[in-house]
């Protein structure tokens, strides 16, 4: 009986060691617990717009969990220091010229000879202001970092991703104000419900070789853009971001008192981006608190 106790106990420590060997055959740090294994071991990732608020979440949660990331974004220093920061890659891209994404899913391959995960998480705050007066030069400007930088990164990951036999997952941020009208601007609203149908119909395209293409539809999570436009808004330049998720928790999210955190996000993309969701596909997973899902003004009604 002792002989088997121990037989079994080697047995799992020799599975674990098995488990936790990234894709070039090296084992990596295996101190995370028996219990939580690392859920992106070895996986090679790019994060588009992952300098800061939900792309840089993003970056440290995959990399805690055991992925090689590259950061690709306009912010040089901020970036370049986050990616040495979780020993991972930096690369400058600007979303809306495509030879740059391209050049950034070409370094994450040259850097560990595969791609993933793609993130396409880059994008840019609208601009306010009646349809009758919407100045088009502005509203292209837009879409070419939201829509197109979106394309951008599909196109090219699929094709690596196609490439290498392996299949993988393709993330694109979408938003709140795909779902639900007067949350943003029309030109930023119109850009992110694009996102969403480009996400089905890529899903049926690249299902057949094991590529799962997914959204993420945040609201209300204090990122840098966010807050600036609150700050804007309220006209209070000082605004905390812990201010801003407060002010939503208040009155926008059916969890009265709780508002979204850029943790959350980067939670739900990890989700998204591991074998856990690999049934999983052409999906908008909703990061709102249930805001776009029902009303509360009418709760009364369940009171006894």
């Amino acid at each position: 009986m002792h002989f088997l106790f121990i037989h079994c106990i080697c047995y799992k420590l020799l599975s674990y060691i098995w488990m936790n060997m990234d894709h070039n055959g090296e084992t990596e740090d295996t101190s995370v617990s028996l219990l939580s294994p690392k859920r992106l071991r070895g996986k090679v990732a790019v994060i588009t717009g992952g300098a800061r608020g939900i792309g840089a979440a993003t970056a440290r949660v995959f990399a805690e969990n055991g992925a090689h990331v590259v950061i690709a974004d306009i912010l040089d220093e901020v970036g370049a220091s986050l990616a040495d920061s979780i020993e991972g890659r930096y690369v400058h891209c600007d979303v809306s010229k495509e030879e740059e994404v391209e050049s950034a899913v070409k370094q994450a391959v040259e850097w560990k000879g595969r791609l993933d995960i793609m993130f396409n998480n880059a994008g840019i705050a609208g601009f306010g202001g009646s349809i009758t007066n919407i100045k088009m030069d502005k509203m292209m400007t837009l879409l070419a970092i939201n829509l197109n930088g979106v394309v951008h990164g599909v196109k090219h990951a699929a094709r690596t991703m196609i490439a290498g036999k392996h299949g993988g997952t393709i993330i694109c941020s979408s938003s709140s104000a795909a779902i639900m009208g007067g949350l943003a601007s029309h030109s930023y609203t119109m850009s992110k419900e694009a996102i969403l149908g480009l996400s089905r119909s890529t899903a049926c395209e690249l299902g057949v070789y094991g590529i799962r293409v997914n959204c993420i539809s945040p609201h209300g999570v204090p990122s840098e853009m966010l807050v600036s436009e609150y700050r804007k808004f309220l006209g209070n330049m000082e605004l905390r971001p812990d201010e801003v998720s407060s002010i939503v928790g208040e009155r926008g999210s059916l969890l009265h008192g709780r508002g979204g955190t850029l943790e959350d996000v980067a939670q739900a993309v990890l989700f998204l981006a591991s074998d856990e969701s690999g049934f999983i596909t052409g999906h908008n997973l909703v990061i709102d608190g249930g805001y776009t899902s029902a009303c509360s003004q009418m709760s009364f009604i369940y009171q006894e």
